[in-house]
């Protein structure tokens, strides 16, 4: 495949294979950090609100980019385990509920830096399309996604540029729809499949919502139980 320049254009992209979801008035979820940029270009062809799921990876420690879980908040935090991960890292359940609770606080720290008191969108009864900028094992795009499948929307849409053919397989019976344009094999790091892969900081990540204030048709009450 021909490598992405960047998640712009990866955004615009999936952008175009969503089109026929503009006339529904999706809501687009973004996993941050890298997910955000690609979600904007969504948001923005599509007219619709952008507003993020907040999801950790929980790292092997040691190997933190190799996911024996990932983390959704919310009023019940929503845990995924990767046990294949685990019983051969010889993971116990301790060492576990440690490293998930790091990535809790990282999450409530994102919240305040990026969401603060701005409103959040309701995913009951939406189109509801959650983006990243790719995805390896599924872990914690898997833990975002039953996360929001618990709000009840409509349909649950999943867009990534690149993905392994298996994962893309194993995610489809968490959606309704997937739309990932490449899906090679073998399959390497996401980084492999784009030419510019400079990481996204915290900055970016609130400027793009600046730029796509959530309508008050696509809200909330605010509290725990509206969290995704």
């Amino acid at each position: 495949m021909k490598p992405f320049r960047d998640r712009t254009e990866a955004g615009r992209r999936l952008a175009g294979a969503l089109a026929h979801l503009k006339d529904r008035r999706p809501v687009v979820l973004a996993l941050p950090r890298g997910g955000v940029p690609v979600a904007a270009e969504i948001a923005a062809a599509l007219s619709a609100s952008l507003d993020l799921v907040l999801v950790r990876k929980i790292g092997l420690p040691g190997q933190p980019e190799l996911a024996m879980g990932a983390v959704v908040d919310g009023a019940e935090p929503i845990t995924v385990r990767n046990e294949d991960v685990i019983r051969l890292a010889g993971i116990d359940d301790t060492l576990f509920a440690r490293v998930r609770d790091r990535e809790l606080a990282e999450i409530e720290r994102r919240r305040e830096v990026y969401l603060g008191d701005r409103r959040r969108v309701d995913p009951k009864g939406r189109v509801v399309i959650v983006v990243d900028y790719g995805i390896a094992t599924g872990a914690t795009v898997k833990a975002a996604l039953r996360a929001i499948r618990k709000r009840g929307p409509e349909r649950l849409v999943l867009a990534v540029p690149v993905a392994p053919p298996e994962t893309i397989a194993e995610l489809r019976r968490e959606v309704d729809e997937i739309v990932c344009p490449e899906t090679p094999s073998p399959f390497g790091a996401i980084g492999f499949f784009y030419i510019d892969f400079t990481q996204v900081d915290d900055a970016a990540v609130a400027d793009a919502l600046a730029r796509f204030p959530v309508a008050e048709a696509d809200t909330a009450a605010r509290g725990p139980d509206t969290q995704v």
